[in-house]
């Protein structure tokens, strides 16, 4: 029965990677040149980055306002894209954008189907020099007092089979428990069952509306990767000079934005929902550029093992060969 429902899982999960691989076949029938770099008039590359719906972005606007693009020689066009950013990965390898971003389950679910695209750079990843900005939320009177506890449990999650899923699944396990016996469900970030994993502004005002928080979040699990950019391989290949200035100017624009927490504030006020009173309470996210490959290999193992991945891509399917990967 187990084995069944981790098979149901896995294809489930493995549609939005099979559609992009659909995609892919259809737009390279037509012809499309996704290696192809545009130059202005004023001998500017032309760059479109979709970026998420919502958060972790900041660094790419900040790129923009302090002029870290244009002295690159850049002329960067930013755009949102779709609402789950492993959905970016059409884009990419069609040649709509040239870099695009997502979490670290997004793309892996892309990279295990055996799609051409590659992590350039990170943005985000959890740390223990920030407060945790996501994790399980429980009622005060609930006896759930453990991640363990979750065994027989509902949780509630704002969408099924992506990096919040796998941190909830590795914390039961870390924890000592059995992660298939934990029931999850897409609800609303607002809705709350037995419990729900929540993030961002929705784990702050759940917390200041008296629900209680279990652990650390993603803290638990120091340098996995929330944001990341990505582009396709074969833009890489043909265009790495303007990639390496596209992700040093990123690289500025991160160091800025940790020392500058004011303009991270109020990018967050121009693009984005949130009371601009809320964001002023709020510390801004610690960002960076390096991507933690023994922590990612640690979630792509256990993603497998979960049924969040139906196969390991390896090391070698994953990172541009100049992007900035540490080891620990």
């Amino acid at each position: 029965m187990e084995t069944s429902r981790r098979s149901r899982r896995r294809t489930l999960l493995a549609l939005p990677a099979l559609t992009a691989v659909a995609a892919l076949t259809s737009l390279t029938a037509c012809g499309s040149d996704a290696s192809t770099t545009t130059v202005g008039a004023d001998g500017k590359a032309k760059v479109t980055v979709l970026r998420s719906n919502g958060a972790i972005f900041e660094p790419l606007y900040i790129a923009e306002q302090q002029g870290y693009f244009k002295q690159a020689g850049l002329d960067v066009t930013i755009k949102a894209g779709a609402q789950d950013t492993s959905q970016n990965a059409p884009s990419i390898l069609n040649g709509e954008a040239q870099f695009a971003m997502t979490d670290s389950s997004g793309f892996l679910k892309g990279a295990a189907q055996g799609l051409p695209v590659r992590i350039v750079t990170g943005l985000q990843s959890a740390t223990t020099k920030t407060a945790p900005t996501d994790g399980l939320l429980v009622k005060k009177t609930s006896a759930i007092k453990t991640f363990s506890d979750l065994q027989g449990k509902t949780v509630g999650l704002s969408a099924l089979g992506g990096t919040i899923q796998f941190i909830c699944e590795y914390l039961v396990q870390k924890d000592g428990g059995d992660p298939a016996k934990v029931k999850f469900v897409s609800l609303p970030t607002t809705s709350l069952n037995d419990a729900v994993y929540s993030f961002g502004t929705f784990f702050a005002a759940g917390r200041a509306n008296g629900l209680r928080s279990i652990g650390k979040g993603m803290n638990e699990l120091p340098g996995i990767p929330q944001g990341v950019l990505f582009s396709s391989q074969r833009y890489l290949s043909s265009n790495s000079a303007t990639a390496k200035k596209f992700t040093g100017a990123v690289a500025k624009a991160i160091t800025y934005a940790d020392a500058h927490p004011d303009a991270v504030r109020a990018i967050d006020k121009k693009y984005t929902t949130v009371p601009a009173g809320f964001i002023d309470k709020q510390a801004t996210a610690y960002y960076d550029k390096s991507i933690n490959t023994t922590v990612m290999r640690t979630v792509i193992t256990n993603m497998k093992e979960f049924g969040l991945l139906d196969k390991a891509p390896k090391d070698s399917d994953l990172y541009w060969d100049q992007a900035p990967t540490a080891t620990s």
